[in-house]
């Protein structure tokens, strides 16, 4: 396995990932924004809620192949995780032909269209009375789903990696979880201790 065009898909998707959760910061300003307005200045804004929607769908499906390359979505892991890496690697490659490909596929296929539509009507929000313009949102459905489909083709990579070597090559370094984090510190410690 090349790790580094598994690296390089993982990188973009990294980039990409975290350059829309900024959207987070800006939900959270809108939102606070509509609060004061509504509950302080008694004059709600007619385009809250329709930024709230935009932003959060935008963030929710920009982050999902960030999540995938982090190898952070759910999945039963009381089961998966006494597997071998192996059996973890063979049910994952199945999963993801079975399940994984055809679901993103049929989202790039049906979001292409979709948006397409919106581009062609130049489709407006009927939710509020601003009526923002929406079909640059509805082009984020077919974007990520190539996303998730290059970083799928990385996670097979993974997989066939692990089949052949007993072990799973490592991932790009991110922010980790507290927990992992204090486990490593609570490790490295008592080997400190111990010596």
């Amino acid at each position: 396995m090349d790790n580094r065009l598994v690296f390089w898909i993982e990188t973009i998707n990294t980039w990409v990932g975290k350059l829309f959760g900024w959207c987070i910061v800006l939900l959270t300003a809108a939102t606070s924004y509509e609060v004061f307005a509504r509950y302080v200045l008694k004059a709600p804004t007619e385009w809250a809620f329709d930024a709230a929607y935009i932003l959060y769908g935008t963030l929710f499906m920009m982050a999902g192949a960030y999540t995938l390359a982090r190898n952070s979505h759910v999945r039963g892991d009381w089961i998966y995780r006494n597997w071998s890496p192996r059996t973890q690697a063979k049910s994952d490659l199945i999963l993801y032909f079975i399940f994984f490909f055809p679901g993103i596929i049929t989202l790039l296929y049906t979001g292409w269209d979709y948006a397409a539509y919106s581009w062609s009507v130049k489709e407006r929000s009927l939710f509020t009375p601003a009526g923002p313009i929406i079909y640059p949102f509805k082009t984020v459905i077919p974007i990520a789903g190539a996303l998730l489909i290059l970083q799928g083709f990385a996670e097979v990579m993974r997989c066939i990696y692990c089949i052949r070597n007993g072990n799973w090559p490592p991932r790009l370094g991110d922010v980790e979880e507290l927990e992992q984090v204090l486990q490593k510190q609570y490790a490295t410690e008592a080997g400190e201790n111990g010596k």
